[in-house]
């Protein structure tokens, strides 16, 4: 089992619209960064632990616990000419871009970011490395554990 840190924007799909989606999962679409695809296409399996991360937004931070609910599969929106994440380049017999379907486990209280930084046991976590980008980042399993037993709360 591996974990991992996937953030969306709250202005595309919040916690609060994943626990409002039937049986409260999402595809992870409009993913446009390799790395961020191969750790999805690669190395993701059903039951993976994922923190829910609200990004691009005025207080970011882990807003839920969830799980990997299903395999990688091409991501529908690369074929749709009016989606903002068309790409030209794909086609369904060669796709480029994967998804995984995300479902929610626990919503918990928000952890922001400034919480993370405060605990020396998490000052190698990827998402808090000056540069760090990536929608998609995996988790030490202690930094996984640190996480959902001292921090998360409902």
């Amino acid at each position: 089992m591996r974990y991992w840190l996937m953030k969306s924007e709250p202005s595309d799909c919040s916690i609060d619209d994943l626990a409002a989606l039937p049986g409260q999962t999402v595809a992870w679409y409009g993913v446009r960064n390799y790395q961020a695809r191969n750790f999805m296409r690669d190395q993701m399996k059903v039951g993976d632990g994922v923190l829910f991360y609200h990004s691009n937004c005025k207080e970011p931070g882990i807003a839920a616990i969830a799980r990997v609910s299903s395999a990688a599969y091409p991501d529908a929106t690369q074929f749709k000419r009016s989606s903002r994440y068309f790409d030209p380049r794909a086609t369904p017999e060669q796709p480029r871009w994967f998804n995984v379907d995300v479902q929610l486990v626990k919503k918990i209280a928000l952890i922001t970011i400034a919480e993370l930084r405060r605990h020396p046991e998490l000052s190698r976590m990827r998402t808090l490395q000056t540069g760090n980008r990536l929608s998609i980042t995996p988790l030490d399993p202690a930094e996984w554990e640190f996480i959902t037993r001292e921090l998360a709360r409902e």
